[in-house]
């Protein structure tokens, strides 16, 4: 176990800034997502990590030894890829086996680091097949066991889930956080499935175009995201977000509602005095009436005619028109609203976020 430090750290393909100067503080066995849509740098930051990218700028440290420019194989890492990289012509024992044997391990020891980690997988009734005998899902426990069995300071993890059904890829969330959490091993796990970052990560860094946005505990990305990227990124169905005006006396007003925010916010919002906000407020927060929660205080209502019905079986989102605007409601429950009527809904005034209109950065 080790704690991985980036500084500045930077990649260039050409012209284009694939991680654009990112400094990051791992902690020692902390299990950390890197999370962000396709292009984002993201898979090419944590490739930096490992060595098999040449950085350009910036340095990387594992405790207090500098590994910016150490080759792979001195840097006591190892990496599960998207495409589990199982060699075909090998038995599952002799894949697992295969980084101990290159790094000329006696064969005893080969045998019982082997024995460890397929039997923490559960595939020790496995160890004879070929590849191509396994489900997606052995392979894959085949491609972690062989990560795992030379007991590596740091687990690397490219979307190693991404190539499996939806109901095996919930299992093997579970079943990964839990071994990362038994072995203690410091992981940094590159996904663009939101799910996947807020199920298993300890801390999440969102990133966007070669940099991070926000690093924080799940809890913190999804209620106080610290702009409007990582607000509309995170969360399903999105955020809901709209325009809002500053007006005298500290109060907001749209198309469709005008209100006072809730005394906290006041002093905040007085440097944006006849200027527009993006109000966030996620569609949990918004309350069909007379299914609201009892202990709901500060609520601004609002009228709008049912536009569209999501029915999702435990859910129903419910597309609301009001104004110029739509907003999505999420219900916990099927609830008898007709298409085109006119429902009454309630907004949370402490679950909503402000953003800059024009940096998008939050209100704080």
């Amino acid at each position: 176990m080790v704690e991985v430090k980036l500084r500045g750290v930077k990649k260039y393909f050409g012209k284009v800034r694939a991680v654009d100067g990112i400094s990051l503080d791992i902690r020692d066995g902390e299990f950390i997502v890197l999370l962000g849509p396709s292009g984002c740098g993201k898979t090419t930051t944590l490739r930096c990590i490992a060595g098999l990218e040449k950085v350009d700028g910036g340095r990387i440290y594992f405790g207090n030894r500098d590994v910016t420019y150490l080759p792979p194989k001195e840097r006591n890492v190892s990496m599960v890829f998207q495409s589990y990289a199982v060699w075909p012509h090998m038995t599952v024992y002799d894949n697992i086996a295969f980084p101990l044997k290159i790094r000329k391990y006696p064969k005893a020891e080969i045998k019982r680091k082997v024995k460890w980690a397929s039997e923490l997988l559960r595939i020790d009734d496995l160890l004879d097949r070929y590849p191509h005998q396994l489900s997606g899902g052995q392979r894959q426990r085949v491609a972690v066991a062989r990560a795992i069995v030379i007991e590596p300071e740091v687990l690397l993890m490219d979307e190693p889930l991404s190539n499996l059904d939806a109901l095996l890829r919930v299992k093997m969330r579970s079943e990964l956080k839990k071994l990362q959490r038994d072995l203690k091993v410091t992981t940094v796990y590159v996904t663009h499935d939101q799910v996947e970052a807020m199920t298993m990560g300890d801390r999440i860094a969102v990133m966007d175009r070669g940099k991070i946005l926000q690093v924080g505990s799940p809890e913190e990305i999804y209620l106080k995201p610290a702009n409007v990227f990582v607000a509309g990124f995170v969360g399903s169905p999105q955020m809901n977000f709209f325009k809002v005006k500053v007006e005298e006396g500290i109060k907001l007003s749209s198309s469709f509602i005008s209100f006072k925010p809730p005394t906290e916010l006041r002093e905040k919002l007085k440097p944006y005095l006849d200027r527009y906000l993006i109000l966030g407020i996620r569609p949990e927060h918004i309350y069909l009436r007379g299914y609201e929660p009892p202990n709901l205080k500060e609520v601004v209502k609002v009228k709008g005619h049912v536009d569209f019905i999501e029915l999702l079986g435990s859910d129903t989102i419910i597309h609301v028109k009001a104004g110029n605007d739509t907003l999505l409601v999420k219900v916990p429950m099927r609830v008898n609203v007709n298409l085109g009527g006119v429902i009454e809904v309630m907004l949370d005034l402490r679950q909503i976020n402000l953003f800059d209109e024009v940096k998008g950065e939050a209100v704080r």
